[in-house]
């Protein structure tokens, strides 16, 4: 697939000045940049990062900008020795580095640090925390088991076997990145030789093998807001792992899981549940007792409810960290079909059927709908 042009890909006319096209770079990176866009949009803006990126290296260039202006993608082309695509600018992770130092500060993917080192963010991490129907409507105090990481207590932090120091790396003096000559221009890059430390540990501490840290666990102390809904996720800062060189630690994303209840299902804020009912109570009525979060409540039952009758009982759902008021329980009427019958009671039972027979359709006006509905269906 051939490239874009790149003017086109900032958005800008072929004679726009320096500070048209940064200006135009500047608005499309952080449009595209990784923390910006997550899930099922995070690929497709990593590969337009990638293409912004590379006509910004370009176009910010007088040289090459000139060559392309004159040539096309052909006078910028690496393999004809006219400059480097975007791949040889040290690749994507390295655009974090630069334009988004200024931006957001220490980014996840690195930033300079004291005396130019390169600083990273810590990863963030994950918890899954399972509660009942009724924590997550009253809200709770938990206590968790994480996992931290605190300095070794036998080289004190240093990464060094006691009795030794740590070295300046001799590649980088210290400085944790070297300059790498690239066509018309240099890129900074993560030194390799010290991953970007500085310091290189000629005998490692055999406690912590050299990291200066050992990992541990900690309790932490997490408070569950009242109504919180499944899959809500509660953010801890600073609790997921540490960063690398100084950077700050990542955070720590609590996700709410609800066990499933014995009789309730929560529907947003309402609550639904199966209420079943004799079809003596159903026929003649009576009062039932139906449960909810806050204790029992009673129902009355006119005469003659039918299966799939529905109740509303207001203000008896959960009020979710959102609302401002609780929702609503829903009772569903199921009406129960006696089983195991006596032979007595099936009699019983078939001179109640002839009764109600007797009656008409005044005793079952959806049976008499219904015959009438066959007898046209099938004539």
């Amino acid at each position: 697939m051939s490239k874009r042009d790149y003017y086109e890909v900032l958005g800008v006319a072929k004679g726009a000045s320096d500070d048209e096209i940064k200006k135009a770079y500047r608005k499309l990176a952080m449009k595209y940049h990784p923390d910006r866009n997550q899930g099922e949009k995070a690929k497709q803006a990593e590969e337009q990062f990638k293409e912004v990126k590379e006509a910004y290296e370009m176009l910010s260039d007088g040289q090459k900008r000139a060559a392309y202006d004159q040539y096309g993608h052909a006078g910028v082309d690496p393999n004809r020795g006219m400059g480097a695509g975007a791949e040889g600018f040290g690749g994507f992770a390295e655009a974090f580095g630069d334009i988004f130092g200024d931006m957001f500060g220490q980014s996840r993917g690195g930033a300079q640090g004291r005396g130019g080192r390169q600083v990273y963010r810590g990863n963030d991490l994950s918890y899954a925390m399972e509660i009942t129907l009724e924590e997550a409507a009253k809200g709770k105090d938990a206590q968790i088991r994480i996992p931290s990481w605190e300095n070794c207590d036998t080289c004190h932090g240093s990464g060094a076997k006691p009795g030794t120091q740590p070295k300046t790396c001799t590649t980088c003096g210290g400085q944790g990145s070297v300059q790498m000559r690239q066509g018309f221009f240099s890129v900074q890059q993560t030194c390799p030789h010290c991953r970007g430390t500085g310091k290189i540990i000629p005998e490692p501490c055999t406690s912590c093998h050299g990291q200066g840290k050992i990992k541990k666990q900690k309790t932490l102390e997490v408070k569950i807001p009242a109504g919180i809904d499944d899959g809500m996720r509660i953010r801890s800062v600073g609790n997921g792992e540490p960063g690398t060189n100084g950077g700050p630690s990542g955070d720590l994303y609590i996700e709410i899981r609800i066990k499933k209840h014995d009789i309730l299902e929560r529907d947003g804020d309402d609550l639904h549940c199966q209420v079943p009912v004799s079809f003596i109570t159903a026929a003649l009525g009576g009062e039932i007792e139906v449960p909810t979060l806050s204790g029992k409540a009673a129902i009355d039952i006119p005469e003659g409810t039918q299966a799939g009758k529905q109740f509303r009982l207001r203000g008896k759902g959960i009020k979710g960290v959102r609302s401002s008021y609780p929702g609503d329980l829903y009772c569903h009427i199921v009406v129960e079909t006696p089983v195991k019958l006596t032979e007595h009671q099936r009699k019983l039972l078939r001179e109640l059927e002839d009764s109600l027979k007797k009656g008409g359709s005044r005793h079952s006006p959806s049976g008499a709908s219904w015959t009438d509905k066959l007898k046209s269906f099938f004539s």
